[in-house]
C-alpha cells in the first residue's frame, strides 16, 4: 500500500513562510487591547492619513496594540481607524481555505482588484458592527502594495478569503465600511442584528481579554457612533 503524504499547513508573515509561529503573534502578546470604534464614529468615515515615518516607537506600539485588539475582539483583520487612529495601517491574522495561516501588518496599502477573478458571495462581518453578518459579493482576487513597519516595500497577491480581508481592511482606511456596499434595507437588517447581538459580543470580548492576559475594555452601553 503506498504511503500517502499529507500536506502540512503553512504560516506566512507578509507572504514569507515562517516556522514555529505562536498562536498569538508576538506583537499581540506585547500589545494592549484598545476599544474598537463603532459605525457612526467619524474616524471610520474619513480617509486615514499616510504614514510618513517608519520604524518609530509610536508606529511599532500601534501595531502591537492593533494585534492585541484584533485578537481580543476575535477578528481576522483590523484597520488603525478601528482603534481610533487615522493612519494608513492594517493588520491581519487568518487561516485561508487551504488551512494556511497568513499574518502581517501593512502600511500605506494600495489595493488593486483582479478583475479576472470570479466574484465570491459569502457572509461578512466587521468588528465595528459587532454581531452583524450579511451576505456580500467581493472580488475573488486582489493585490496589495505597501510597506512593512520599517518602510520595506511589500507586494501581496491574494485570492478568496485573504483577498476579501485585504479589500475590507483597505476600504476601512478609505473611510468605507462593508455596510456601504449594502442596500438601505440590508443596512437596516445589519444594524438590527448589531443591536440584538452586541451585548453578547462585548461580554465575549471581555472574557477573551482576560484569557489573553489583557485588561478588559469598557464599552458604552449604546454604540458610541450612535447608529
Amino acid at each position: 500500500m503506498p504511503r500517502i503524504k499529507m500536506r502540512r499547513p503553512r504560516t506566512y508573515w507578509l507572504g514569507q513562510k515562517v516556522m514555529n509561529f505562536p498562536d498569538f503573534a508576538h506583537q499581540s502578546q506585547r500589545g494592549r487591547a484598545l476599544r474598537i470604534t463603532e459605525v457612526g464614529e467619524l474616524v471610520l468615515h474619513e480617509r486615514a492619513a499616510d504614514v510618513t515615518e517608519f520604524g518609530t516607537p509610536e508606529l511599532l506600539t500601534l501595531v502591537d496594540d492593533m494585534f492585541a485588539s484584533m485578537d481580543v475582539a476575535e477578528g481576522v483583520g483590523l484597520a488603525a481607524v478601528q482603534v481610533g487612529v487615522p493612519l494608513q495601517v492594517f493588520v491581519y491574522d487568518l487561516v485561508d481555505d487551504d488551512d494556511d495561516r497568513h499574518v502581517g501588518a501593512v502600511i500605506n496599502p494600495v489595493l488593486t482588484i483582479d478583475d479576472a477573478a470570479k466574484p465570491e458571495v459569502t457572509g461578512e462581518g466587521c468588528l465595528s458592527v459587532p454581531g452583524a453578518h450579511m451576505e456580500l459579493a467581493r472580488p475573488g482576487g486582489a493585490t496589495i502594495c505597501g510597506f512593512d513597519v520599517f518602510g520595506k516595500p511589500i507586494e501581496l497577491t491574494a485570492t478568496g478569503y485573504l483577498a476579501r480581508c485585504f479589500i475590507h481592511e483597505t476600504q476601512h482606511l478609505l473611510g468605507m465600511l462593508y455596510l456601504d456596499h449594502l442596500t438601505p434595507e440590508q443596512q437596516a437588517e445589519a444594524l438590527a442584528q448589531r443591536d440584538e447581538r452586541r451585548p453578547d459580543v462585548l461580554i465575549r470580548r471581555a472574557e477573551a481579554a482576560i484569557e489573553q492576559g489583557k485588561e478588559p475594555i469598557a464599552y458604552p452601553e449604546t454604540p458610541a457612533g450612535g447608529r
